[in-house]
């Protein structure tokens, strides 16, 4: 990571802005407090010039609301000004635990209603920010970022949208669901960040007697469209890779999807081996637990579920009654999106800290610097595991 003691190698690109939106501010808080204490860190000569007004601040939060009409309608106010800011605006689409008053009634925020307020922030900008970069870990619409049959392409029109009728400059998602749909906006600036490096720590962290080799662990895929994520964790462990696929009842459509038949694995045996299991995301969790099951009848030892999303969108009933029969041992989740506070309190579940991560990528894009060794974590990965003595 970065040295922030270190001198300067560009100036800012303007004056640092952090916008959370409703249910973002625990993040953007923990984000921000990392920036203020390495800015007051760092050292130059160029510190006090006019390329730097504003560089070291108390904070870089900058204050909105978002009221809401008794009819559900609502606005966006700043009470800030943020001419020539470089403003980052962190958005959760997925923060069901927020609540508004229609009509008389307590309504949930949807992910809908969330993009609204995004929508809402970026118009009370009014054009004065010098750049606009949106931070929404978890994409809004993700999935559908394809069309079958006669469906809409609510992904691709929501980026359209912001980056090209509404002056958003960068999009920084993470763990997209298909990173694809960025070639709605060629022309914009669109980051998908994975937190492999993030996940791998908290394993090694939170769980004794790790055996990281071929002998001893595997890191299966549960379906082929996560592929891609697995082979990379699987070559910077250096340990086996397998997979399973999901066969399809093509004649039915049920919730909007073709039912799943049957699991398949593919792969090498994975008798008496820890196990990881890595996706995106964790919905409803149903076919996470079955693929944990079937692993645990083909003699797996332990069973580490790793997801950078727990939505849990069905509730944690299912998860206990599985953590309770051996069916797995801790599911691990970043903290980029909403956790219900029933979640947080499960012996099962470890949280993992991204603001840290984030912080470093707010900060060197404010450089105008390249990421791109934040967003490959390999080497960090190898001097972790020797660190911790699992490689030589």
């Amino acid at each position: 990571m970065p040295d922030y003691t270190q001198e300067f190698t560009t100036i800012p690109y303007g004056p640092l802005g952090i916008l959370a939106l409703p249910g973002c501010e625990e993040l953007a808080q923990k984000v921000d407090r990392y920036i203020v204490k390495w800015r007051a860190q760092k050292q130059s000569e160029h510190k006090n010039s006019i390329a730097f007004a504003g560089y070291e601040r108390d904070t870089y939060l900058i204050n909105a609301t978002f009221p809401r009409f008794g009819t559900g309608e609502g606005k966006g106010t700043l009470s800030d000004s943020v001419r020539g800011y470089d403003i980052f605006i962190v958005a959760d689409m997925f923060n069901h635990g927020l609540t508004y008053q229609m009509y008389g009634k307590t309504v949930p925020m949807s992910p809908d209603e969330h993009y609204a307020n995004l929508k809402r922030a970026i118009s009370a900008i009014g054009g004065k920010a010098h750049r606009i970069t949106i931070i929404m870990p978890m994409l809004y619409e993700g999935r559908q970022h394809k069309r079958s049959s006669r469906e809409s392409l609510d992904c691709a029109i929501a980026l359209q949208e912001l980056c090209n009728n509404m002056g958003v400059d960068n999009i920084i998602t993470f763990d997209a669901h298909d990173a694809r749909v960025q070639n709605a906006i060629p022309l914009k600036g669109f980051e998908n960040v994975q937190p492999v490096y993030q996940m791998i720590k908290a394993l090694v962290n939170h769980v004794d007697d790790l055996h990281i080799d071929n002998d001893h662990m595997m890191v299966i895929s549960p379906d082929e469209g996560g592929m891609s994520r697995c082979i990379y964790y699987s070559t910077v462990l250096g340990i086996e890779l397998g997979m399973f696929y999901k066969r399809r009842d093509y004649s039915r459509v049920v919730n909007g999807r073709n039912p799943i038949l049957q699991h398949e694995f593919l792969g090498s045996n994975v008798a008496g081996k820890d196990v990881m299991i890595v996706d995106d995301m964790i919905s409803s969790g149903e076919s996470m637990l079955e693929v944990a099951s079937k692993l645990k009848e083909l003699g797996a030892a332990r069973i580490f579920i790793f997801s950078a999303f727990g939505l849990f969108c069905e509730g944690l009933d299912s998860f206990d009654k599985a953590y309770q029969d051996g069916i797995f041992n801790k599911v691990f989740t970043t903290n980029l999106v909403y956790r219900t506070p029933e979640l947080l309190q499960r012996d099962w579940y470890c949280e993992v800290d991204m603001s840290k991560y984030l912080s470093y990528i707010i900060d060197t894009l404010n450089h105008d610097m390249s990421v791109s060794k934040l967003l490959n974590p390999a080497d960090r990965i190898d001097n972790l595991l020797r660190k911790k003595g699992y490689k030589k």
